[in-house]
């Protein structure tokens, strides 16, 4: 039986560079950092005091203030770029099977905001149990795939994939293999979250796992500069309306790009760090490759998922190494973290967006803040160093790994 075949017809997103994909475009391509002071709450007490937020973002310009008690920001934020996507997609809900359309959405974490606040206002209120009865829903890292699925009646697949860093990425495949095997026909898929408050960044900090450089904020992160100290926390959602193509060409859909292939491996070796020759991403990317049906000198543009700390980076460019041989030579390497920060289980949603930027604009985000490059990497590596390049991109793949060794890679190409 041939393969169905799936494509990108609508996009959305609100992430720390703009609230909508044409704003998100213009400032990666112009190389800005999102990041600055945390505004979220008082965090002079903390060894980071800065992170990459949502910028502008008012719950009441888009919900009633009975829904914004419902919902988590993280979920808010789902619902923002979920509506951008079906909108900017120009799915006509009357006339198509909602049976056949479905919501796969990841979040890493999901309502740690309600979850803190919950628990600080039952400790405080002297351990009195008078619970919000929003707050388990509030909480739980699948709701936001409910909502979604509520809001347009879409009721096909729905559910939520968690797997840290990497959800979104596996989000994405899993709406990709499920259109191919004719189990719904369109899925909006994608990521959200919101971890920017006191247990988000306290329990990084405990872990050594983000910057501390609060003299110079916009310059923290820093993917594969000799002087990086960690990611930088970010937030937000990213959201992709995945389709048949043949669907999709039946009702005269835009198409941005074509989804190809995906890949996943798991490193079954450490609770946080990677395997330092990589051998989990290399295996990933290895079987993106295979399913996409592509050789390595297919692709033209890599967005790492170079978070910025000492290890994890290096240890993927050995993996793009081993994957790629010499055709690494002739490919834009890069991190859109470096503008964004990381967006934990959301970051494969907004990095996804970068790549069919790449594809439909013709131009690679640059990697900032890349002053002095680790000497463990080869220097003849184009890593798109501080400034955008212009190219054809014909073919993208996106990585993203989580903490527990979960590793997934994402293809898209030109049609």
């Amino acid at each position: 039986m041939k393969q169905r075949r799936v494509v990108v017809t609508g996009i959305g997103t609100l992430n720390p560079l703009g609230n909508s994909p044409e704003e998100y475009f213009d400032n990666l391509e112009k190389g800005v950092s999102g990041v600055g002071p945390i505004t979220r709450f008082d965090a002079s007490k903390f060894k980071t005091r800065f992170a990459a937020e949502v910028k502008g973002y008012n719950p009441l310009d888009h919900f009633d203030r009975k829904e914004v008690k419902k919902y988590d920001l993280f979920a808010q934020f789902a619902l923002v770029a979920a509506d951008q996507a079906v909108k900017d997609s120009g799915l006509d809900l009357e006339k198509t099977n909602l049976e056949n359309v479905g919501v796969i959405w990841a979040s890493g974490i999901g309502g740690l905001g309600s979850f803190f606040n919950e628990v600080r206002d039952f400790v405080e209120g002297g351990y009195t149990p008078r619970m919000s009865p929003f707050f388990i829903p509030r909480m739980i890292a699948d709701i936001a795939a409910g909502h979604i699925s509520m809001k347009y009646g879409f009721k096909g697949p729905n559910y939520c994939t968690v797997s840290a860093c990497a959800s979104s990425n596996h989000a994405i495949i899993d709406a990709l293999n499920i259109i191919r095997n004719g189990q719904a026909d369109v899925i909006l898929t994608g990521g959200s979250e919101a971890a920017i408050n006191e247990p988000g960044i306290g329990g990084f900090n405990a872990m050594s796992a983000i910057s501390t450089r609060n003299d110079d904020p916009q310059g923290a992160s820093r993917p594969f500069d000799r002087d990086r100290d960690g990611f930088v926390m970010g937030e937000g959602a990213g959201a992709l309306m995945l389709e048949e193509y043949e669907h999709a060409k039946a009702r005269g859909a835009k198409i941005y790009a074509e989804l190809c292939g995906g890949g996943m491996s798991a490193d079954a070796y450490h609770m946080t760090a990677p395997a330092s020759d990589g051998n989990g991403a290399r295996r990933a990317m290895q079987a993106a490759l295979l399913d996409a049906g592509m050789k390595p000198e297919d692709i033209d543009y890599i967005n790492t998922h170079g978070t910025s700390t000492p290890v994890g980076d290096v240890a993927e460019i050995l993996a793009l190494q081993a994957t790629f041989g010499d055709a690494l030579y002739n490919i834009n390497i890069g991190s859109t973290k470096s503008m964004t920060g990381h967006l934990l289980g959301a970051t494969g949603a907004i990095e996804a967006l970068a790549g069919i930027m790449a594809i439909t604009r013709g131009v690679v985000p640059p990697t900032i803040n890349l002053q002095n490059r680790d000497e463990k990497i080869d220097p003849k590596l184009n890593l798109t160093e501080n400034v955008a390049q212009k190219r054809d991109v014909r073919a993208v793949m996106s990585n993203t790994f989580g903490f527990g060794g979960h590793n997934s890679t994402v293809i898209f190409r030109k049609l």
